[in-house]
């Protein structure tokens, strides 16, 4: 990943953008710190759809485990160990 110090990013700004279409995320520094990651806008949208899940219901919804029968989930119920007191 390329960084940028901010200073740079503003006076080739087109440039950044350009790199972050055609090679991927652009990291732009302050003061030597990262603060900001530039991508491109299909990046974006990969790494923020939620593919229907906008809570843990749906999120469990359309999990792989969705298509599983619930009796995978039971355990023996044993009755526990003696234990000396």
């Amino acid at each position: 990943m390329a960084s940028w110090a901010l200073q740079d990013a503003k006076g080739h700004f087109s440039e950044v953008v350009e790199r972050a279409r055609r090679d991927g995320p652009q990291i732009v520094t302050r003061h030597g710190e990262e603060a900001v990651v530039i991508v491109s806008a299909e990046q974006f949208r990969q790494l923020t759809r939620r593919g229907g899940a906008d809570d843990l219901v749906g999120f469990f919804a359309h999990s792989p485990l969705a298509e599983l029968k619930p009796e995978w989930l039971t355990r023996d119920r044993d009755k526990g160990r003696e234990v000396a007191l």
